[in-house]
């Protein structure tokens, strides 16, 4: 390893198109930058496409940052491309040798694990049953222990697995073998220790909270952000845990949100995506919705997916209030001071706003999702905004100090402060 330019490979995450992806690279390198002597990053990341894969590798700020691409196929393109070796390599694999198929997966990062500092699973909530069982991120995990690598969860928010009790006594095991699990709220710490797993816990906040916001180049020309106006985000996601996956009755119900909230505060309302990859995009989501709102939608502004995290970071940050589905679009508003309402379908943004406020009034459980309540609960907290604005100023700052301390907590665990 260059002892004067260590090395991090950041493995796990989804795409920049995911802005909260986005967010964990930025606030962790910013991270390790203050608690290491001019690091390197590898960012292996999982992609849908080439195009995606090489559009981000053109549209990176930071030259410090490699990225690399796993190797994900689905049974159409093994199907479609059979004859090539690699297809039918991964095809027997994935049926014969299951075991060996991690080393495919993940075979451009192996060349840079020798000269390694650690192994961050930056995914942030990617250790859940919200998108199944956990085993692409497991598998990362094993090469790492199998290299002699620190590995570490970072960020994490890590279960429940209790829906599943022999995945769940699975997962107890493999968790009590990694390196550190740096979880971003207490929820995760109490599940983790509920399942006998403690040792290797460390409690801090999610490392988006220190993204600096970014204002875009010329905004004011082609998006002028007006005073005392509302920012919401809605995503198709949302239909899981809403409607039970129709996502037709979730847009008409998000369609009667978006013309309640503009006609309860009479304030314009900008629709801010904060994912829009091509499986789950918050924009054509929220278009949709606003075909549906009705005529009187002259204030109501959707915002075009063309700006990165830390701009639209900025965007949010100049809202009176912001009502928010994406956990990362809520870290940016909270970080940001914004009074922002958290629309809770996961541990993820209760953990956060307990940790943040010592309660969960703030967020809506989707299970109740009305868009009337919707509506009366934003008129109520903008009642209360100067209030809040100061629980915000009071609290972030020790999120802030809670992200930072993640890089002492890793020079610790890959043995960097002795």
């Amino acid at each position: 390893m260059d002892e004067e330019r260590p090395l991090f490979i950041l493995a796990g995450n989804g795409p920049y198109e995911n802005r909260g992806c986005e967010a964990i690279i930025r606030g962790t390198t910013q991270i390790l930058r203050d608690s290491f002597c001019d690091p390197r990053f590898v960012c292996l990341s999982h992609y849908l496409s080439d195009r995606q894969y090489r559009r981000q590798c053109m549209q990176e700020t930071d030259d410090s940052i490699v990225h690399l691409h796993s190797y994900r196929l689905n049974r159409k393109a093994i199907a479609r491309h059979f004859w090539r070796p690699f297809y039918l390599g991964y095809a027997y694999d994935h049926f014969r040798r299951p075991w060996a198929l991690k080393y495919r997966i993940y075979a451009q990062m192996l060349p840079y694990l020798d000269d390694a500092a650690a192994v961050l699973s930056v995914g942030g909530d990617n250790y859940s049953l919200d998108y199944g069982v956990t085993t692409l991120y497991t598998d990362l995990d094993d090469i790492a222990i199998e290299k002699r690598k620190p590995i570490v969860l970072w960020g994490a928010s890590v279960g429940p697995f209790s829906a599943l009790p022999d995945y769940e006594r699975h997962m107890i095991g493999h968790l009590r073998k990694v390196t550190g699990i740096l979880a971003r709220e207490s929820s995760t710490v109490e599940y983790l220790e509920s399942i006998g797993v403690a040792r290797n816990v460390h409690q801090i906040a999610d490392p988006a909270f220190l993204m600096d916001a970014v204002r875009p180049e010329g905004i004011e020309d082609v998006l002028p952000i007006q005073e005392g106006a509302i920012g919401l985000n809605l995503s198709p996601l949302m239909a899981l845990y809403v409607t039970g996956g129709d996502l037709d009755a979730w847009v008409r119900m998000a369609a009667r949100i978006i013309s309640q909230i503009a006609a309860a505060t009479e304030m314009p309302v900008y629709l801010i995506p904060h994912v829009t990859t091509p499986s789950a995009n918050d924009h054509a989501f929220m278009q949709q919705a606003l075909s549906l709102a009705g005529e009187r939608n002259d204030g109501i502004i959707p915002v075009p997916p063309v700006y990165n995290a830390a701009e639209t970071k900025w965007i949010i940050g100049r809202m009176a209030l912001f009502a928010g589905a994406r956990t990362h679009s809520t870290i940016a508003a909270l970080s940001s001071g914004v009074p922002t309402l958290s629309f809770a379908y996961s541990i993820k943004a209760r953990g956060i706003n307990r940790d943040l406020f010592g309660h969960t009034d703030y967020c809506v459980d989707t299970a109740d999702l009305d868009a009337g309540a919707v509506a009366g609960r934003i008129v109520s907290m903008l009642d209360e905004s100067a209030a809040i604005r100061n629980e915000l100023a009071a609290g972030i700052p020790d999120v802030r100090r809670a992200a930072k301390d993640a890089g002492t907590i890793l020079k610790h665990l890959a043995g960097e402060d002795r």
